[in-house]
């Protein structure tokens, strides 16, 4: 078996951090075998690297070895890509073609951003990996193929699968072995390595001398975050290289190569998913707020009967002015126009609305009384409003906007009213 430090050589790996070494390792000892595995990590991290060590350490080395991208290839064609078609099976297929399933038989495919498949593909490769048959499309014969599969995925597999995005037995079938990737921010001790390698990579190809990190600029590196991982790092360490007219890179020069580079380097709350709990307190506030609107009905009742018993009305209104911007709203215009409207929004039947009051058992009329002066009341308040309307529009001449201002209505209530009563 191939030593660890010989295969960085190999394939150009730089870093000595124990989870990088340790998934290295895993790529060595799963290589002599068929079984199929899945490189998981963040974007930018290298993963490419570990299905290239894997083949060329196989008993496949010597066949086909073919990377695909799915996140780049269309839907609507990725199933031609990966099992290839028949002449005539759709718009354009003008020759029959042979898929990378096929090209690639006795030797492997490297499925890259594999969780960007379309479910009617996943089914598919999971009858690759079950039994090596596949069907091209537009195609009715069955054929074989013997191919070693490696996926690789930055996204979160156990969050695709509960959404549905991703079957989770197919999940299985490529996870047999699972190798993950350490993001660039867990292998501080690399950073300062890798920038150099790069710096003097860059400054060999663009024929001008390597760029170099003061020691103030060095915890800086270190401290940032790179949610790039090492492609961020390259790039960055190839634009300082090309742009930077001093070879020596200040503390100022690198901060201002470092985007929202604030140095913290603190975990972050990625998609947190909203409780039931929160759902459940939401509930309880719009219960809270329908109760209180009920109440508000209640003391609206209690009001009106104040109002009518009271000949100087202005002093109950003053005292219940927070109740009634609460039902006509800021500006005066109707937010519940009738006790229908109030009831709707509650959520009541309408029967609530207009039961009438409940007489004892005892055969006392008192609450019978109490019905019937209310109902003379309520009479007596509709010809006052009546009054009040007319003499409101006598006054503006008949102008409905100015006499729904003078009488703290909306134009449309005010509207609605003098259909009612016919004026």
């Amino acid at each position: 078996m191939e030593s660890i430090q010989s295969l960085k050589q190999r394939f150009e790996i730089i870093g000595n951090d124990a989870k990088l070494n340790r998934a290295l390792e895993k790529a060595t000892q799963v290589s002599p075998t068929d079984i199929s595995v899945l490189v998981t990590g963040e974007s930018g991290v290298g993963k490419e690297a570990i299905p290239k060590i894997i083949h060329s350490l196989s008993h496949r080395k010597h066949a086909k070895y073919i990377a695909v991208n799915c996140g780049a290839i269309p839907e609507g064609t990725i199933d031609s890509e990966l099992f290839g078609h028949e002449k005539g099976a759709f718009t354009g297929a003008t020759q029959t073609r042979n898929g990378y399933f096929e090209v690639a038989d006795g030797g492997t495919i490297f499925l890259d951003e594999v969780g960007e498949l379309p479910l009617t593909t996943q089914v598919r490769l999971l009858r690759v990996l079950e039994n090596g048959e596949f069907l091209k499309v537009g195609s009715s014969q069955v054929q074989k193929t013997d191919v070693r599969i490696v996926a690789a995925t930055n996204v979160n597999m156990f969050d695709a699968i509960k959404k549905e995005k991703f079957r989770e037995d197919l999940y299985y079938r490529l996870s047999t072995v699972e190798i993950h990737i350490p993001p660039l921010r867990e292998r501080q001790d690399d950073i300062h390595l890798l920038f150099r390698k790069f710096a003097s990579d860059f400054g060999t190809k663009y024929k001008m001398p390597t760029i170099r990190l003061e020691d103030n600029a060095v915890p800086l590196l270190l401290k940032y975050r790179w949610p790039g991982n090492i492609r961020q790092l390259r790039n960055i360490a190839e634009q300082i290289s090309v742009l930077e007219q001093s070879r020596v890179v200040t503390w100022d020069t690198l901060k201002g190569y470092l985007p929202d580079s604030s140095g913290s380097n603190l975990p972050a709350v990625i998609g947190q998913k909203k409780s039931e709990g929160d759902f459940s307190n939401e509930r309880e506030i719009l219960y809270k707020v329908l109760f209180d609107m009920k109440g508000d009905l209640n003391d609206l009742k209690k009001l009106t009967l104040a109002l009518m018993k009271n000949n100087d009305g202005s002093k109950v209104q003053k005292e219940n002015e927070g109740l009634i911007e609460k039902i006509y709203g800021d500006n005066g215009e109707d937010v519940i126009e009738d006790e229908r409207d109030l009831m709707e929004v509650l959520h009541l039947p309408e029967h609530e609305a207009q039961k009438p009051t409940q007489r004892p058992t005892n055969g006392s009329d008192k609450y019978h009384f109490a019905e019937e002066i209310e109902e003379e009341e309520t009479l007596s308040l509709q010809e006052k409003e009546v009054e009040l309307i007319k003499k409101s529009l006598e006054r503006n001449r008949g102008k409905r906007k100015a006499a729904a201002e003078e009488l703290g209505i909306s134009e449309r209530t005010l509207y609605r009213k003098i259909k009612q009563y016919d004026l």
